[in-house]
């Protein structure tokens, strides 16, 4: 091995130090400080570059092993008046402001997808840390983020074919191939699920991680190829599992997701210029209250319906003001297409402030609810 070779190996080793102590440090300070670590990662993003797409398919594969098929099915059947309201509440403030601001009707429908979905892995982790996980209202936020993420199948899917820029004919079979693939794999997912999961198990850890790993790249290859988003193709295999196979791909895989989402974000990070935020912040922030406020109503009206008090169906729409993955996925489509200069700025920049405004604000609205108990009580 000639110096030169050598030198940079010793440079390639040395900037992957420094990139996971820093994230490292960026995970001590977020537990401390109480926050989500997704827009301390997408801050370090700005300035350091790596990129890990396996790290957006693990952290979806992950989200997915939250939901059984049983559950699926008992969500689809109660819960698809409540997420109609929340889609007909947060969709749309993407999609007006995209088409206010002057971007193509595309860019627009990417937008609303930014806007409507919350992000499953801040809240699930908020919801754990302040003991919520048996309240209440926190079955109605469950399924609010099971049918957003299964809408994500649908979603994009779509958006991936259009981004391709197809004509109608070619772009309507590739559209129809995509949806039939991921209602396939779903429906492969829900009643299969239990059968696969047994056929998987195995009392040596190394088999379950070599397993599980090489099935997530290779659904996830399969549905990319078939025009639907890796992302879901991951997505899906998380559902499919089930028992005590789902225990042991969170231990095994849990530590690779956190080291590979935290390098997914800080790729997205990356790729956008520091200096094209501060212009397009009072859009951002902007567009961060309104669907504040309709995340807001989302989950008081859906906890009201289901009989949750007024306490807890405050703490229901506070939960799920924050987004993170499914929307720097989105973003992250429409970037790589180019559909929009400053599609990946506002995205950045909104999904940054609701990061950090949804955890703080799942934790302050509980005095508020307190207050509302006890005067309702008095």
């Amino acid at each position: 091995m000639s110096p030169a070779e050598t030198h940079d190996i010793s440079r390639i080793f040395i900037e992957l130090g420094v990139i996971i102590t820093g994230l490292s440090i960026l995970t001590r300070l977020a537990s401390r400080w109480g926050l989500s670590t997704i827009p301390l990662y997408l801050l370090a993003g700005l300035a350091f570059g790596i990129g890990a797409e396996i790290g957006v398919l693990l952290l979806l594969f992950m989200i997915g092993l939250e939901y059984s098929g049983e559950e699926l099915r008992a969500n689809l059947r109660s819960g698809l008046v409540a997420g109609s309201v929340d889609f007909l509440l947060n969709f749309p403030p993407g999609l007006i402001a995209g088409l206010w601001l002057g971007w193509n009707p595309l860019a627009a429908v990417l937008l609303g997808g930014v806007t409507y979905i919350s992000s499953s892995g801040v809240i699930a982790k908020v919801l754990m840390e302040l003991g919520r996980m048996t309240n209440a209202e926190t079955p109605t936020i469950l399924t609010i983020l099971v049918l957003e993420d299964l809408a994500m199948a649908v979603y994009l899917p779509l958006v991936a074919v259009l981004l391709v820029d197809k004509d109608w004919i070619s772009g309507l079979i590739a559209v129809s191939v995509a949806l039939i693939t991921a209602g396939i794999v779903l429906v492969v997912a829900v009643r299969y699920g239990t059968s696969l999961s047994r056929w998987l198990v195995h009392e040596l850890d190394e088999v379950i991680l070599f397993t599980i790993f090489g099935l997530v790249l290779l659904v996830a290859g399969v549905a990319q190829r078939l025009q639907v988003s890796s992302a879901i193709g991951a997505f899906l295999v998380g559902i499919a599992l089930s028992g005590p196979i789902v225990k042991q791909a969170h231990r095994l895989l849990g530590p690779l997701r956190d080291l590979f989402a935290a390098t997914f974000f800080l790729f997205f990070g990356l790729q956008i210029d520091p200096h094209s935020l501060p212009p397009v912040l009072l859009q951002a922030i902007s567009l961060g209250i309104i669907t504040t406020l309709t995340k807001l109503l989302t989950g008081w009206w859906a906890s009201r319906r289901a009989r949750v008090d007024a306490a807890g169906s405050l703490r229901a729409g506070a939960a799920l003001v924050a987004r993170g993955e499914f929307s720097i996925v989105i973003a992250g489509l429409g970037m790589s297409a180019g559909v929009e200069p400053q599609l990946g700025s506002v995205s950045a920049a909104y999904v940054l402030f609701l990061a950090v405004l949804g955890p703080i604000l799942a934790r302050t609205i509980e005095p508020i609810s307190t207050m509302i108990v006890g005067r309702r009580v008095s």
